[in-house]
């Protein structure tokens, strides 16, 4: 029988899996930050109240899980989860020449490495910020894993190569066969814009440790 009590352990285990808290996880799914707070788990009258198949749905979309990770939670297992080993560089170091070939893949022997769940991009690396440039949303020290085999959709967090070598993690707003418009994440710095020839790559930003 499922219980309430499984439900929101499985949520509080999701979470930590991510280094997030119920809250941060809410917040990262695009939902209201309250919305898995332990308040709310009960009603006034002390009534059960479950978490919506739609909030499930949000949160193991936005940590990349699937529902099989979330019922071995409920079960108070772990998820059987492939991990491998995906390359590892500081955003800073990002422009340098000798870790990307032209493609936009990681390349050459001074990346680290971090252990990370399968993803079905074998060229996914992981990017560490640095600097308060991508604060409020992304802050120093955060890791984000980036796909370069992912789709692009307007409203995307990117990071994108200019053929000045320059390495930048932003939102893309438009992009035509011509330009592209990338919004800055961090409001006090200018958005950007640029000739598609000027763009050597650009790359979906699939995930985050926040």
């Amino acid at each position: 029988m499922l219980k309430h009590a499984d439900i929101w352990r499985a949520v509080d285990r999701l979470a930590k899996e991510y280094g997030l808290s119920a809250s941060g996880l809410a917040r990262k799914a695009g939902l209201d930050p309250t919305t898995f707070n332990k308040s709310k788990r009960l009603t006034r009258e002390g009534k059960a109240r479950w978490p919506s198949t739609e909030s499930i749905a949000k949160v193991l979309d936005a940590t990349k899980s699937d529902l099989s990770d979330f019922v071995a939670f409920v079960h108070g297992e772990a998820p059987r989860t492939a991990f491998r080993n995906v390359p590892l560089i500081g955003l800073a170091q990002a422009g340098s020449h000798g870790f990307f070939d032209d493609a936009g893949y990681p390349t050459g022997g001074s990346w680290d490495e971090i252990p990370f769940p399968d993803i079905p991009d074998s060229n996914a690396y992981a990017l560490e910020i640095t600097g308060a440039s991508m604060e409020p949303v992304y802050r120093d020290g955060d890791l984000v894993l980036v796909s370069p085999e992912a789709s692009i959709r307007r409203g995307d967090r990117v990071v994108v190569k200019t053929t000045e070598g320059e390495v930048m993690a932003k939102q893309l707003r438009r992009r035509s066969a011509r330009k592209i418009e990338l919004q800055s994440l961090n409001p006090e710095y200018e958005d950007r814009f640029f000739e598609m020839e000027e763009i050597v790559w650009i790359h979906r930003i699939i995930w985050a440790s926040q």
